[in-house]
């Protein structure tokens, strides 16, 4: 199955990506997610997605996040276009800047092309990584999620979100049980900030969201999965 989202609208494609995963993995719960852009591209490994499954044949979901945009990814991705529509995998391309020609080879095999555009292109903002911890605060799944793309697009490396996002978590915990910022120990607008948040989440699903952020790094180390993707699920599954 081929799934293909361009556009230069960041945020709607994102979001639609968003959707398409959500969906699948409600058909398909057991399904494993894997995304691939150029910093992690292995041809191999792009091969065993295309033809392989999981264990007990559970499926994948297979992101190929701005491929086509290298020539070098780009002509692999190509000529697998065909087995990708015809793989019990479901394959999802997002791309910013498709060409013509390439849109014609997508619209033959694809089950489906959505393009998010705007007419005018709005000139990208610095990111900051403290928005990621503001979604999280505020429950914000489909934020969240989002932003998370923008800090992955811009270069910001996976443990660094994941800390953030620890730091978070650790501060909306620490303020939820104090009185004030000094007791907190936080910084009187963090804390300011955090309490606040604290009515997001009741104790024991900021203790779960602790412990999945914490519990994430170890798996990765023992070989348990790539750490960009357990990170990436952990977003991806936040309810809003």
């Amino acid at each position: 199955m081929l799934y293909v989202l361009h556009g230069n609208d960041f945020e709607k494609a994102r979001s639609k990506l968003r959707d398409i995963i959500r969906a699948q993995k409600n058909k398909n719960p057991d399904a494993s997610f894997f995304r691939i852009d150029r910093d992690v591209w292995v041809g191999a490994r792009f091969e065993e997605l295309l033809s392989g499954q999981g264990l007990f044949q559970n499926r994948y979901i297979v992101v190929l996040d701005n491929l086509l945009s290298d020539k070098d990814t780009a002509s692999v991705v190509v000529e697998a276009l065909k087995d990708c529509a015809e793989s019990k995998n479901i394959f999802i391309v997002i791309e910013e800047i498709l060409g013509k020609d390439l849109i014609k080879k997508l619209e033959k095999y694809a089950d489906k092309i959505q393009e998010f555009g705007r007419k005018t292109a709005i000139p990208a903002k610095p990111f900051s990584v403290f928005s990621l911890a503001d979604a999280l605060g505020e429950r914000n799944g489909e934020r969240l999620w989002v932003l998370y793309q923008k800090a992955v697009f811009s270069g910001l490396d996976p443990e660094e979100i994941q800390r953030i996002l620890v730091w978070q978590v650790k501060a909306i915990i620490v303020a939820s049980g104090s009185a004030d910022a000094k007791s907190a120990g936080l910084n009187p607008f963090v804390f300011r900030k955090a309490k606040n948040f604290a009515k997001n989440y009741s104790k024991n699903e900021l203790r779960q969201l602790s412990s999945n952020l914490v519990s994430m790094y170890h798996r990765a180390r023992r070989g348990k999965g790539e750490f960009s993707n357990l990170l990436e699920k952990f977003v991806l599954d936040l309810q809003s």
